[in-house]
């Protein structure tokens, strides 16, 4: 799709994109046709330029010439392009209003491998592990994970940022991921129900008292925010193609789940629970 896409050319938006889609300009390769150039000079005078610098990004493998050039809810199209150089990141914490808050694990999946850091067993090997993406895909996560690890670590994460509550709210869909999850037919089997509050508990549980069916079941718990994030990010791409006429040629299959490290303990889980919800 990003080889389609106009509206990263300054002053073109969707609207006007269509225009050119419309008029036969489906493609780069297209708009820098002798025949169509005079139609691409109407709209900008450095179209040309800018297309041409587009084709060297993509064969430099560099997305951050599209970001800045692309609204944050049109980043779906980086996608496909760049999906090996992209990773699905969640963190857990032990909340976010007191000073002495902090990271208690993160989990960052690729597409294949998943990977964890759990507080004082591996946290800092996240720092080196993430340096080989160049795109991190969160939820909410402009707002809360990402600057939280920056002021973890006291580090700035260099990556692109494709944060889907943006897409998926373009979308219609909002209300925190589990139910953007819900809206789109993911379902967290004994995982549902457990929510932000529920994580803090788990890591009490097993920082207190070295529970580490707590710590386990905290894992699933963040595994699976990072995991679904994919099929949520090919979801939120085909249903944003659906508005082009590139959908039956562009669309992707949704993605094969992993085998999953942790299982929740049901005991844990229902302990928990009833603390939150005493008969």
């Amino acid at each position: 799709m990003l080889t389609n896409t106009f509206c990263h050319i300054p002053h073109i938006g969707t609207h006007t994109e269509s225009r050119l889609w419309h008029a036969g300009l489906l493609s780069w390769h297209d708009a820098l046709r002798v025949e169509h150039r005079p139609l691409l000079h109407a709209l900008r005078s450095d179209a040309y330029v800018v297309l041409q610098e587009s084709f060297a990004a993509l064969d430099a493998l560099n997305p951050r010439f599209f970001a800045h050039l692309l609204p944050h809810h049109e980043l779906w199209r980086l996608f496909p392009e760049f999906r090996s150089h992209t990773a699905f990141l969640d963190i857990e914490t032990t909340g976010v209003s007191s000073p002495g808050d902090y990271i208690t694990t993160i989990a960052l999946y690729d597409g294949s491998s998943i990977h964890y850091y759990v507080n004082g067993y591996n946290l800092a090997q996240f720092l080196h592990d993430v340096q080989r993406f160049s795109i991190l895909v969160t939820y909410n996560g402009k707002q809360f994970d990402i600057p939280y690890i920056e002021r973890f670590f006291n580090i700035t994460l260099p990556h692109i940022q494709i944060d889907l509550r943006f897409i998926l709210k373009s979308l219609g869909f909002s209300g925190g991921l589990k139910a953007c999850e819900r809206a789109l037919g993911l379902h967290r089997g004994e995982l549902d129900g457990l929510d932000g509050y529920v994580a803090v508990l788990l890591w009490r549980e097993y920082h207190s008292r070295g529970n580490r069916a707590a710590l386990e079941t905290l894992l699933a718990y963040n595994i699976a925010d990072a995991v679904n994030l994919e099929t949520l990010m090919v979801k939120a791409y085909n249903l944003s193609l659906q508005s082009t006429p590139f959908y039956h040629q562009r669309a992707l299959p949704l993605p094969q789940l992993p085998h999953m490290p942790f299982s929740p303990d049901a005991a844990t889980i229902a302990r928990l629970k009833s603390r939150l919800h005493p008969a």
